[in-house]
């Protein structure tokens, strides 16, 4: 009998692309704001999608996250809004992060500087 050479396989996840945020347009009226934000993902349906962005601070305290519902497969780039975002008087920077329903929040962070 021949020796059998065994075959090791492990199991890593296989990452698709992050989602990437292209794009932020941020007003406000008021005391609180708006964010439109561009993003891309190679979409594939159901199973793989971009299903949100979040508004932070650069410490990583979340100000407003816009959860998206549905794939957008086949509309590449898209925006989406989020309004009533209350941004502290202070603030010069923030980071727009976006996040798949695979992978879970991007590690790169799109930085907007507040006029």
């Amino acid at each position: 009998m021949k020796a059998m050479i065994p075959l090791l396989f492990l199991a890593v996840p296989v990452f698709a692309d992050a989602p990437v945020v292209e794009d932020v347009r941020a007003s406000h009226s008021g005391t609180s704001w708006r964010f439109d934000v561009t993003l891309t993902h190679p979409d594939t349906g159901w199973d793989h999608y971009a299903d949100g962005w979040r508004v932070e601070l650069p410490s990583g305290e979340v100000l407003g996250v816009r959860e998206l519902l549905h794939p957008h497969v086949t509309e590449q780039p898209f925006t989406r809004s989020l309004s009533g975002v209350a941004i502290p008087d202070d603030t010069k920077t923030l980071h727009i992060r976006a996040r798949d329903n695979v992978d879970g929040w991007a590690e790169d962070v799109f930085i907007l500087q507040l006029d």
